[in-house]
């Protein structure tokens, strides 16, 4: 099927570009290095705010790429590393488009600088889908600069030139110059129109496509200090800040004298922001009233936290909790509907016409990220200015609100990019360095702000609960002909939904169903929440594709073929507004995208042609999220006491046409498939008192290496944008495993996480 490809291009800073506008305002610059040696300095869309309308804006260029006459090349990567690999496979597009050799290149972190860099952050899968065709023609003009400069050495038609990693050569003669022969004379070489260059054909890729191993394996499999929990400074001190158990609490009184007299303390006092913080809203939540430990190593403070007697005003949250929201939620399930979010057709007449009505009620817990290195910063605060170290996703929103925090303009805050040890969307949020700056100026010296497990559990933002309330309506030959959905969510003030707590009116089968209404009810939450890898999408897929399986089932149909019917035939549908938000124009959806990954991993999997022994099942889910589209099927069995054990994991995934470096790509494939299994299997947040119950790994569980199955993961190249893939896997893995289950032993799970006790044989 032809269709007209949207190209999602851009930096993530506002500015949306479209092939067209991504090569009218690409623009280089080159210049001579110190020493010798080729610097070229490039501009692309959306590197800056977006403009005013009809105001123009001069870009400042950044040196982001440098060829030395030693031949090493240096690529800046702006962006956050958290594990997703995007500090090499960045630099692998643009290396490629050079036609460099890649032992020769070497990567360097950017420093935060907006005025350089533009946005600088980590999050949505947007990093590959907004820079590919951009990196492309960068390295493609570097390259044409340095036959021209080759071309004019040898004093022959540039046309008679073309490259080899890391060389130009002629031809006709076969002379050839390294590029470190030529650079400091490309630098003289004026830059083209990145409109005008060509670019590769990927048949003649040999960087991209190939197994790459990341740029800081070698540091990370040696110990080097890479991460925010590695960083020492002179004259540091090292700090654990207490917060209330309750969200929104406040300390009124604390036995600080006693805890200045521990051994290794050096300071404790109270933190009171003379700014109203309310309750925690979102990530956008302002520093907390707390209680400072200042030690002079980490292991005192933290001890010191043991002796530490506070008297709290734990304020109205203190009156939440999980049972209390289970009970609302099923009770409002029961009322009309506050909102209607979407709706189609005639709902109640498709419903009174049906040949048979299904109905299913699903709920999923609060949870935590969990990221193996806690939340961590190290700030410096001196004359007006603070230097910070941290291990974070947002560094310039961090930058921002450390600047809002200290009365002090953002320039006059530094912010380093440390390597994050995870981060799944927590580290967006960027409350911890403002800790650690107000820290420092309040103890007048460098401060290490690190939390503890504890700590860093209890004080989250958490992927928000949810509760469905589906009802779905077949005709006599099972197709779907009515569906309904009363979604009861919450809200943090009473009007604005909580982060990530909301239902899109896209969600499928909106749109593949005639007659569709989605509706909601909240309840009022004071715990704060946010995106957690795959937000929304990674609890929305849970429950539509669960109750889809149900529906297949009543249906008497193949529920892996229900949704390629539900798809058929193939076709291109506009999306509304979707994750992309203000960084990005949204593509339309195409279901023979959706159909292909579903028929692909049918046939890897060896769906429905597999002999499986008793309480052994199979189970399939398709879901499309941050551009990517992925079908998985799990094979799980179930012991007669009720614990489930994943045989086999299968994944079908499309995210364009070329995956830029394979080793990245099935590390984040695989992973987010097993980040859903845990998700499953073990892990919740529970609410009592308006403080949460878990402390530590042993009661939020992480999935073990024993309970990790195998990952197949199959890639269908389709000529369409390149997309990211550190998300889009996620989303079907949970009702993957959830309908495998259902496959095993006929019981339906309807609530998260899964309860080995509601499967135990009888």
């Amino acid at each position: 099927m032809k269709h007209e490809r949207v190209e999602t291009l851009g930096t993530g800073t506002g500015v949306t570009a479209s092939s067209e506008e991504l090569t009218r305002r690409t623009f280089l610059k080159a210049s001579v290095a110190a020493g010798g040696g080729l610097l070229i300095s490039f501009s692309l869309p959306g590197f800056a705010v977006a403009r005013e309308a009809g105001a123009e804006r001069t870009y400042t260029l950044n040196a982001y790429i440098r060829i030395d006459p030693d031949n090493t090349i240096t690529i800046m990567s702006k962006d956050p590393e958290i594990g997703q690999g995007i500090k090499t496979s960045l630099p692998m597009i643009i290396a490629e488009e050079l036609d460099a050799d890649w032992a020769n290149v070497r990567v360097d972190q950017a420093p935060l600088d907006p005025r350089l860099y533009g946005a600088q952050f980590a999050g949505g899968s947007f990093s590959t889908p907004m820079n590919y065709e951009a990196l492309r023609r960068v390295g493609a003009s570097a390259r044409a600069m340095l036959v021209t400069a080759a071309a004019e050495m040898w004093r022959v038609p540039a046309d008679q030139c073309d490259t080899e990693p890391g060389k130009v050569r002629h031809k006709p003669s076969g002379r050839s110059l390294s590029y470190g022969a030529l650079c400091t004379r490309a630098s003289r070489v004026k830059p083209p129109d990145p409109r005008m260059v060509k670019v590769k054909d990927p048949k003649d890729f040999h960087i991209l496509g190939k197994f790459t191993t990341g740029v800081d394996n070698p540091l990370l499999v040696t110990g080097k200090p890479l991460f925010g929990i590695d960083v020492t400074v002179p004259g540091m001190r090292y700090a654990v800040f207490e917060k209330c158990p309750v969200f929104g609490g406040k300390p009124v009184s604390a036995n600080l004298d006693a805890i200045k007299a521990l051994p290794g303390i050096r300071d404790a006092f109270l933190v009171l922001p003379t700014q109203p913080t309310g309750l925690p809203d979102g990530m956008t939540i302002a520093l907390q009233p707390g209680i400072a430990i200042i030690g002079e190593n980490w292991w005192a403070a933290n001890r010191a936290l043991d002796q530490l007697v506070v008297q709290w005003d734990e304020g109205p949250v203190a009156s939440q909790s999980t049972e209390g929201f289970d009970r609302t939620a099923a009770q409002l399930a029961t009322q009309p509907p506050q909102k209607v979010i979407h709706s189609d057709g005639d709902v109640d007449k498709a419903f009174a016409g049906a040949a048979k009505v299904i109905e299913g009620q699903y709920a999923y817990p609060f949870i935590a990220h969990a990221p193996l290195e806690p939340m961590n910063a190290t700030a410096s605060f001196a004359d007006g200015k603070v230097e910070i170290w941290a291990p974070t996703q947002m560094p310039g929103g961090g930058q921002a609100a450390v600047a809002k925090a200290l009365g002090i303009p953002p320039p006059s805050v530094t912010v380093h990019m440390t390597r994050c040890g995870g981060g799944f969307g927590r580290r967006l949020g960027t409350e911890y360095m403002v800790e650690a700056a107000v820290l420092s100026k309040m103890a007048g010296a460098p401060i290490k702000l690190l939390r503890n497990r504890r700590q860093d559990i209890q004080h989250e933002f958490y992927r928000p609960a949810g509760y469905h309330n589906f009802k779905a309506g077949i005709d006599g030959a099972g197709k779907l002909v009515a569906f309904r959905n009363h979604f009861v969510t919450f809200t943090s003030d009473g009007e604005k939904l909580a982060d990530s707590a909301t239902l899109g009116p896209a969600e499928f089968p909106a749109r593949f169903v005639p007659n569709l209404q989605y509706v909601q009810s909240t309840m009022l939450l004071g715990v704060p929440t946010g995106p957690l890898r795959a937000p929304e999408s990674n609890a929305l897929a849970y429950a539509f594709q669960s109750f889809i399986h149900e529906v297949a089932l009543a249906a008497g149909k193949d529920p892996l073929q229900y949704l390629i019917d539900l798809y058929s035939p193939g076709r291109v549908l506009p999306n509304p507004p979707g994750p992309g938000g203000r960084f990005m124009r949204m593509p339309p959806f195409d279901t023979s995208r959706a159909i292909g990954v579903l028929e692909l991993v049918r046939d890897k999997s060896g769906w429905g042609q597999r002999k499986l022994a008793a309480r052994t099942g199979m189970g399939a889910a398709f879901y499309y999220s941050h551009l990517g589209y992925f079908a998985e099927v799990m094979q799980v069995s179930v012991a007669s006491e009720g614990m489930v054990k994943v045989d086999k994991v299968w994944i079908a995934g499309d995210c364009g046409r070329q995956i830029v470096n394979p080793s990245g790509a099935y590390n984040q494939v695989q992973g987010a498939a097993l980040d859903g299994i845990a998700e499953a299997l073990g892990q919740k947040i529970t609410i009592d008192r308006g403080r949460v119950v878990q402390t530590n790994f042993h009661d939020f569980n992480l999935l073990r290496m024993n309970q990790a199955p195998p990952v197949e993961v199959h890639f269908r190249l389709t000529d369409n944008a390149v997309t990211g893939l550190g998300e889009p896997a996620l989303p079907p893995a949970v009702p993957a495993l959830c309908n495998a289950i259902f496959a095993a032993t006929g019981k339906r799970v309807r609530k998260l996480p899964i309860d080995p006790a509601e499967l135990v044989a009888t």
